[in-house]
């Protein structure tokens, strides 16, 4: 869900200048879930740029406080949100834990890294969503660690409906500052985008999984 239309075009707009979101429709992308993409968002990149994760981490730390007030701590699911995360908890002066999508093999075998009081009231910060089931992964293992999870926040989402559909399964709400909408329309404005690409990339996001467009 998108709280602010206007956050959500700046959003899209810092994504495409500093190139952390791509688009290739000519040439697609392999996902490591085996879907071919022409669009590839890698959010990581926001953290090389001062001026974008100012306002990425600043407008987080805004919504959340207006969605939840003031949690216990937050988590950031590891990796891609563990920098954004840290930048969120930083500003709103909160303790910071990272969650590990699968436990430590040897040390003390920790999926959830950082200190987290039994019963904290916890909000997830993601840097992005496509089916959302690595975040809500990270949702079950804060829950089996005792916390009280409030809801998740992200940076980018798809829009997918089997990401929607999982969220609900799992009755936990998903807030994001920008979506697929916001991105295809503030390329489009930007002139980044020609007519055969913005065919290509609806028809990919109408069927993700059955896309089929050979990689040249």
């Amino acid at each position: 869900m998108i709280l602010d239309s206007e956050i959500a075009k700046k959003t899209a707009a810092l994504l495409l200048q500093i190139n952390a979101i791509k688009l290739r429709p000519e040439n697609p992308f392999l996902w490591a879930s085996g879907w071919k993409s022409p669009i590839y968002c890698d959010n990581r990149i926001i953290l090389s740029y001062t001026h974008a994760r100012k306002y990425v981490s600043i407008q987080m730390a805004a919504q959340l406080s207006e969605l939840y007030g003031k949690p216990d701590a937050i988590a950031g699911v590891a990796t891609g949100a563990i920098g954004i995360g840290l930048l969120v908890a930083e500003i709103l002066d909160l303790p910071f834990v990272y969650v590990r999508p699968e436990a430590k093999t040897h040390g003390r075998q920790n999926k959830i890294e950082g200190h987290l009081e039994t019963c904290s009231k916890v909000v997830i910060i993601e840097d992005l969503i496509s089916t959302g089931k690595s975040s809500l992964k990270a949702l079950e293992a804060l829950e089996e660690n005792g916390a009280q999870v409030l809801g998740m926040l992200a940076i980018f989402t798809y829009g997918f409906d089997t990401a929607l559909d999982n969220f609900k399964a799992q009755n936990t709400t998903l807030h994001t500052l920008s979506d697929y909408h916001h991105l295809i329309d503030q390329a489009i404005d930007s002139g980044n985008m020609a007519a055969d690409q913005l065919e290509t990339l609806t028809k990919w996001r109408s069927n993700p999984s059955e896309w089929r467009q050979k990689i040249n």
